[in-house]
């Protein structure tokens, strides 16, 4: 009776850790996606120019290559030699007219130029006007960013939801999930919100 004591403790404590995975699962898969989000959102305001010059502001704007659509940064080496300044070095010569054209097409408003050799880039003072367009526009990445972290937040829930129904776990088990969720998803939506006031500083530094 003692061994068989011992074997039904074993299955469930088995039985047990098997509930406890599947929720780790499901919220370890949609934290991943809330710091891939967080981490996509931060490239984007690295393209928002504020008035000093940093490879980040181009590095990934999509140039045609070869038919494909490439981030710059493998493209070229881009430096900022001065704080008005970025330079452009192709490794591929040929590329030198797709990237330019890539720089015009995107809305950072610059204006490339090239000897043959490098390409150069001016970066202008913002104006006062240009400072307040760019912060609407930080605001409305934050909150473009906001939704998709809950948007992650509610695909998780059907998935908990999911796992009670079909009696994968238990209803306190499912409510210390969504408990855990909702941290999860509050952290990340600080996050962003940090990131986007941080960018707003700097737009506003002259």
């Amino acid at each position: 009776m003692v061994w068989n004591g011992r074997f039904s403790a074993s299955l469930l404590v088995l039985w047990y850790q098997a509930r406890v995975n599947m929720v780790s699962e499901t919220l370890q898969g949609i934290e991943g996606k809330m710091q891939a989000s967080v981490r996509v959102f931060k490239e984007e305001l690295a393209t928002i120019r504020t008035g000093h010059a940093t490879p980040a502001l181009v590095e990934h704007v999509k140039v045609e290559y070869a038919g494909v659509p490439t981030p710059l940064n493998h493209l070229a080496g881009i430096s900022a030699p001065e704080a008005g300044l970025l330079i452009i070095q192709p490794w591929d010569k040929s590329s030198m007219g797709s990237i330019e054209k890539a720089i015009l097409k995107s809305e950072l408003g610059l204006n490339p130029s090239n000897d043959g050799n490098i390409i150069r880039i001016s970066i202008p003072p913002l104006s006062e006007e240009r400072r307040q367009e760019l912060i609407k526009i930080v605001h409305r990445r934050v909150e473009e960013r906001r939704v998709a972290v809950r948007s992650l937040r509610h695909e998780a829930m059907n998935e908990l939801r999911k796992l009670e129904k079909d009696k994968e776990i238990s209803q306190d088990e499912h409510r210390r999930a969504q408990e855990q969720l909702q941290k999860l998803t509050d952290r990340f939506i600080s996050d962003i919100e940090n990131i986007g006031k941080e960018k707003e500083k700097e737009l506003m530094e002259v």
